[in-house]
């Protein structure tokens, strides 16, 4: 008796390995395949019949990391699985939603009264990602950058390749150390390979942010490599601007429309793709982001259940964060600039909290 030949595995194209997920299983099932099984961790979350060979599910997934597997069945049961992992699941209604900026009353007075409550120099900008209806102080100020700008640092690498860097490269190492880690030798090394210099790869970041509208940004070299009602418009202006002489400078607005474009890109939107950055790199480096060390700011006082992207930064006078926070019913997007501020990481804690209760209504 012969055996009948094994059933090919499907092919899978979302989720990814190394990206974040809002739920979506998609890919191609072998020819003769009846049924799909879906299973997260050792769950069965879904089981469905299969017309054609295509399946596009959303799925429900427990947030952080996962493992993902899709089997496919037959009409003679011959089953064959592939493997997806590591997965990062972010909340499915976190997906973002490209809706122009409005200004929430409620949560400018909240804003102000923080700011002023701290004392120094702040700039914020904050934003549901899926109303617009989003607050800002002093958004337009310059404040010097220290190493928030090595998110742009990321995205111009990523507009220079097609697709995510394979895992265990050295381009993929060098991302992580600079992201994950906040390794100065590793963004100037990502600057030297754009451009064969840090002055002329930061030239290479200076161009992607122009591109994106980002005009109130400068990359200058690289990092030292020791460690030292009617809808209104949210109101984007200079109400104090600190003095710290030359260097790398960025604003809590061009901060947060490029975290934005970001995670607008992840899901298919927003001004990144015409730039070259795929769907795909951006769920990558949103998850680079997930991983980022240094906490205590944007996280500081929301809890372990909403999901913090971001890039944070600090010099002496200075401490900055900027990024995305995932939750149980949306997304926002959060930038807070300080310089020479009291309890600089409490305030920055404090803004997001205070989006969180807003936009989580």
């Amino acid at each position: 008796m012969i055996d009948a030949p094994a059933l090919p595995p499907p092919a899978i194209v979302a989720p990814a390995p190394r990206e974040v997920s809002f739920g979506l299983v998609a890919g191609t099932a072998p020819k003769g395949t009846t049924r799909i099984i879906v299973r997260v961790g050792k769950y069965v979350v879904a089981e469905e019949p299969l017309r054609g060979r295509s399946f596009s599910l959303d799925v429900p997934m427990r947030v952080g990391i996962v493992r993902v597997s899709v089997t496919a069945v037959d009409g003679r049961n011959r089953r064959s699985t592939r493997i997806v992992e590591p997965v990062f699941a972010l909340p499915p209604e976190a997906q973002p939603r490209d809706r122009s900026p409005t200004l929430d009353p409620l949560l400018a007075r909240s804003v102000r009264s923080l700011a002023r409550r701290h004392g120094g120099t702040t700039g914020v900008y904050v934003q549901d990602l899926r109303t617009g209806r989003g607050a800002a102080w002093n958004a337009r100020a310059r404040f010097p950058a220290a190493s928030t700008l090595k998110l742009a640092i990321a995205v111009t690498v990523l507009r220079s390749l097609h697709g995510k860097p394979s895992e265990r490269t050295r381009l993929a190492d060098l991302l992580a150390k600079m992201l994950v880690f906040s390794d100065n030798a590793a963004a100037n090394d990502l600057e030297i390979w754009l451009a064969g210099s840090t002055s002329a790869g930061s030239e290479r970041v200076n161009a992607t942010m122009r591109a994106l509208g980002l005009h109130d940004s400068l990359m200058y070299g690289g990092y030292e490599t020791r460690r030292p009602a009617a809808a209104s418009p949210i109101p984007i202006r200079v109400e104090r601007q600190p003095s710290f002489g030359v260097g790398k400078y960025t604003t809590a607005w061009d901060l947060a429309r490029l975290a934005r474009a970001v995670y607008l890109a992840a899901v298919g939107k927003g001004p990144l793709l015409r730039l070259g950055v795929s769907g795909s790199e951006a769920r990558y480096l949103l998850w680079l982001l997930t991983q980022v060390a240094d906490r205590g700011k944007l996280d500081r006082f929301i809890g372990p259940a909403p999901v913090v992207m971001h890039k944070a930064g600090w010099l002496e006078g200075a401490r900055h964060d900027n990024g995305v926070v995932a939750f149980w019913g949306g997304a926002y997007v959060a930038s807070v600039m300080t310089w020479k501020t009291s309890a600089a990481d409490e305030f920055a804690g404090q803004v997001s909290f205070a989006a969180l209760q807003r936009f989580g209504r």
